[in-house]
């Protein structure tokens, strides 16, 4: 119970840091989807009647512009509910448990999210597993219940194979070797755990290894979100500024 309430704080630290950490590129992102919005509705049609008085021809992304402010101003409802009807159709059909399995295993193969979920997934699983092997829980029933603390179902899976596969009589380390979807060096640490019989503090050292990696994983992606949400902003107000000035200085050459 002492380690598991030492897991659990730990647990709850790490969420709450990450959680901390992405308010300030949440409100940068909030900020630039607001400030376009508010061009696109009060700003950019105050300047289309300017031009439209004027009877010159428009540069392109002056029209794209004004298309898309035109849109935003009396459809905007329809991206609205487009994003609602998105949103309830991902979720009903990842209610479904092939269709769920199948975007688990995806998730694995992503560049960035792929490595956050797989170390996630690993340092929770590592954690309990130490935590019920050294208490003396069986290693078959400690698989069972560790399985269980998986959020991808795809490894969870994966787990339920491997704890079969022990049963059987195979090795920790082989049966979780199969299909290549832990870290290595957790299934080297495993194999050096069992061959030692000390795999509980093995267990140990591999969930705090894959935590160390993880939160260094996630400030490297903070630290890459944020400028690009500065980036975003910016390459939007300066695409809105250049569409409103180049009628603009054709209208001064023309003079």
């Amino acid at each position: 119970m002492d380690k598991l309430a030492d897991y659990t704080e730990a647990s709850q630290a790490a969420r709450q840091k990450v959680q901390m950490a992405m308010i300030y590129p949440a409100m940068l992102f909030l900020m630039a989807v607001g400030v376009v919005a508010l061009l696109m509705v009060f700003v950019v049609p105050d300047v289309v009647k300017v031009f439209s008085t004027q009877g010159q021809g428009l540069p392109l992304i002056t029209r794209i512009l004004i298309a898309t402010s035109d849109f935003i101003v009396n459809q905007g409802w329809l991206l609205i509910v487009a994003l609602f009807g998105i949103t309830f159709t991902i979720k009903y059909l990842l209610a479904k448990p092939s269709i769920e399995l199948n975007w688990h295993r995806q998730i694995l193969s992503l560049p960035l999210v792929g490595r956050l979920s797989r170390g996630t997934n690993t340092a929770q699983f590592a954690s309990t597993l130490s935590i019920l092997t050294a208490s003396g829980v069986p290693l078959v029933e400690a698989l069972k219940i560790a399985g269980e603390v998986l959020a991808n179902q795809w490894l969870r899976q994966r787990v339920s194979q491997a704890t079969q596969q022990v049963q059987e009589g195979t090795s920790l380390n082989r049966a979780l070797s199969d299909g290549g979807y832990f870290p290595p060096m957790m299934l080297h640490m495993i194999a050096s755990g069992e061959q030692s019989g000390q795999l509980d503090k093995m267990l140990e050292r591999i969930a705090t290894a894959q935590q160390r990696d993880l939160e260094s994983l996630i400030g490297v992606m903070l630290g890459i979100l944020e400028p690009l949400m500065l980036l975003f902003m910016g390459v939007c107000v300066f695409a809105i500024v250049v569409a409103i000035l180049l009628p603009i200085v054709n209208l001064n050459s023309l003079v």
